[in-house]
């Protein structure tokens, strides 16, 4: 029962880990309490893109006249769109599944308890390791307001799950995973309501493109309260009261359905982690250094727990520096240019520094901005739709940031994520030939 490596949490870092340390050569243990592939694969960014790809199909298909193609009155099975998402991810389940059994790394399904560094037990058995790297993830954060136990309410993992489109929705929370499933349920015809407490959705996301995303939301029936905190809840038998106040003072609305989706913790309790005394970080997250090592000789945290980014790209990143510096491979984790997308439709994406990042920073910077129009082939596939294209540029003529608005962001993004990384200069961009036409010549046309 002794390993090179043991891995508690089998999400994205968990995973990779797994992967890249039985690849290598290790013994390897991995203890998953539920479903290999964590939140992002089982409950969140897998499934919710299959949604919202369904959802993105129906309105084509609505607005397939634009494009001179007639089809018959759309319509959509909600049943049938969640079977889907069940089927794709069992698949990619199975597939990680394949992928760490091809690499010799022996599975636990069980939930691990720590009781020292090098030592867990899980399920009477004990476990002993030369190294073990901590990927336990996140869970989502419902905030103590009034009346919430009291109320039914959704998570997102009950909206993935639902088979019947509420007449109506509120959703607490205009963040990522909020204007996800906004977009997704408006396309699909639910009167929904998004209340956040900032000032704008997207917190954290370039803030001008946010709000063209939530200007262009609205004009499809979407209502956002912003600057708005909610403070009660009732359940009404005309369905979930939310009571709330504003600059303009009180108010209420009531709704069908309640998605709460204000955020998300790391998973810090259950799993023996008090018997290690890791260094914390101000943000009580597990403090690491470039090599994912935490403050104890032989534990290394990466993902969720370290409190940085919570998003699964990073985990996996993070996950391949760990595994490198146990082998004695030359490699540190960079945070200079993780990307950040919203699948909605049309797509925000972004990476490095934002103009609101730069002026806190008392940064100077030139913000070029660039209708997405000057790109033929965003013309030629986004009738009627508007885009903007943002570069930030520092006084050295370096590439601070790059925001997007306009689809599709998500993919074009890692081009301007790689130029960010490398820290290119403009003169050094513009001379990397793009393929043309793209959508992603809208980087070469604002250079």
């Amino acid at each position: 029962m002794k390993y090179n490596l043991i891995i508690i949490g089998g999400g994205p870092a968990g995973y990779t880990a797994a992967e890249a340390a039985g690849k290598a050569g290790l013994s390897v243990l991995l203890f998953e309490k539920q479903n290999l592939g964590g939140v992002c694969l089982n409950e969140g960014c897998i499934p919710t893109k299959t949604l919202l790809y369904s959802a993105k199909v129906y309105d084509s298909a609505k607005h397939a006249s634009k494009y001179g193609v007639t089809v018959p009155e759309p319509s959509v099975d909600l049943s049938k769109i969640v079977a889907r998402k069940t089927k794709v991810v069992r698949k990619l389940v199975l597939g990680v599944k394949s992928k760490l059994t091809a690499n010799n790394v022996t599975i636990v399904n069980g939930e691990a308890v720590i009781v020292g560094k090098n030592s867990v037990q899980c399920n009477g058995e004990t476990y002993e390791c030369e190294n073990m790297i901590l990927c336990t993830g996140s869970e989502t954060f419902v905030p103590p307001i009034p009346g919430v136990d009291k109320i039914s309410y959704w998570t997102h993992r009950d909206a993935l799950d639902n088979k019947e489109l509420p007449a109506s929705l509120v959703i607490v929370g205009g963040g990522v995973i909020g204007m996800e499933f906004a977009s997704f349920f408006n396309s699909l015809g639910v009167e929904v309501t998004v209340v956040e407490m900032l000032d704008e959705i997207l917190g954290g996301m370039d803030k001008e493109l946010s709000a063209m995303l939530r200007a262009d939301y609205a004009k499809k029936g979407i209502k956002f309260l912003v600057s708005t905190k909610v403070t009660a809840f009732n359940q009404t038998e005309q369905g979930t009261e939310v009571l709330f106040e504003n600059q303009e003072g009180e108010g209420k609305i009531v709704a069908e359905k309640l998605l709460m989706s204000v955020g998300r913790r790391p998973v810090t309790q259950g799993f023996g982690l008090e018997n290690l005394s890791l260094e914390l970080t101000e943000r009580r997250c597990i403090k690491v250094n470039e090599y994912m090592q935490s403050s104890v000789e032989g534990v290394y945290v990466c993902g969720d727990l370290t409190g940085y980014s919570l998003l699964a790209h990073t985990a996996v990143r993070e996950a391949e520096v760990a595994v490198h510096h146990i082998l004695g491979k030359k490699d540190e984790m960079s945070y200079r240019a993780i990307p950040g997308v919203v699948y909605t439709n049309p797509e925000i994406a972004g990476v490095g520094q934002t103009e609101e990042s730069l002026q806190s920073a008392g940064c100077a910077y030139k913000s070029v901005k660039l209708p997405m129009a000057f790109s033929g082939r965003f013309v030629a596939e986004n009738e009627g739709v508007n885009g903007v294209c943002k570069l930030l540029v520092g006084e050295d003529d370096s590439i601070l940031g790059v925001h997007v608005y306009g689809n599709p962001a998500s993919e074009i993004i890692t081009i301007a994520v790689m130029a960010v990384e490398l820290g290119l200069k403009t003169e050094e961009w513009k001379r990397i030939v793009f393929p043309h036409p793209t959508v992603g010549e809208i980087f070469r046309e604002a250079l």
